[in-house]
């Protein structure tokens, strides 16, 4: 039991450290230009938030499988196969808690006043410190919200990580996929023991997000 949670714990963070990077990053540049089939754009990258997970999992399947673009590439050049490692694990729950990262980041970028970045500009800031010194700490809530919301998905991932890392015990197994095992064994004092710690730990995340958006800004 102590294993998938560890594990879960681990693909989790790195999973919401990839997502809120990216996340942030679109958010930021989707929030600061308007163009022409941006909201076609916006569609793709909330995307993976509506898709069934199976289909996400086969799309990852296709492009980094060892016949796939990327994972061809990866194999060529460095030795790496993701399918059916924790790595691989990591890669799907990015993807399924991206859409979370970069709604919240753009949301919160959006509600900054314009005017305070242009002041920034007219007294010789450059677009990174206007990002980092000014942007980036009035938007700070939102985003951290979004970044629990994140994490609290990626924790309870389970339809495209199944598909992309299996169900290797001691190796892939995340809490989501033990549940899904012990369900399928019978073992159902087990299944209800994870189930407990992932709706506890997905609460804790929940509230955390409602204060974050709720406490008045700095």
């Amino acid at each position: 039991m102590l294993q998938p949670l560890l594990l879960t714990l681990q693909v989790a963070l790195l999973a919401t450290l990839i997502a809120g990077a990216l996340g942030i990053g679109a958010g930021h540049w989707m929030a600061r230009h308007r163009f022409a089939g941006q909201g076609t754009l916006d569609a793709i990258l909330v995307l993976p938030m509506v898709l069934p997970p199976t289909v996400l999992g086969y799309y990852l399947i296709v492009l980094i499988g060892r016949n796939g673009p990327i994972g061809r590439w990866l194999d060529a050049a460095f030795g790496i196969q993701l399918l059916f490692t924790w790595q691989g694990a990591v890669l799907a729950s990015a993807v399924v808690g991206f859409p979370l990262a970069y709604k919240a980041a753009r949301a919160a970028f959006e509600e900054i006043d314009p005017r305070l970045l242009q002041a920034a500009r007219t007294l010789g800031s450059s677009e990174r410190e206007v990002f980092w010194r000014i942007a980036l700490p009035l938007a700070k809530r939102g985003i951290g919200a979004g970044l629990a919301l994140t994490l609290a998905r990626c924790i309870g991932e389970f339809g495209a990580t199944l598909m992309v890392a299996g169900n290797l015990p001691g190796r892939t197994q995340t809490l989501s996929v033990a549940i899904y095992s012990a369900v399928q064994a019978g073992d159902d004092p087990l299944a209800l023991t994870l189930t407990v710690i992932v709706s506890v730990l997905c609460i804790v995340l929940l509230v955390l997000a409602n204060r974050l958006l709720q406490s008045p800004r700095s």
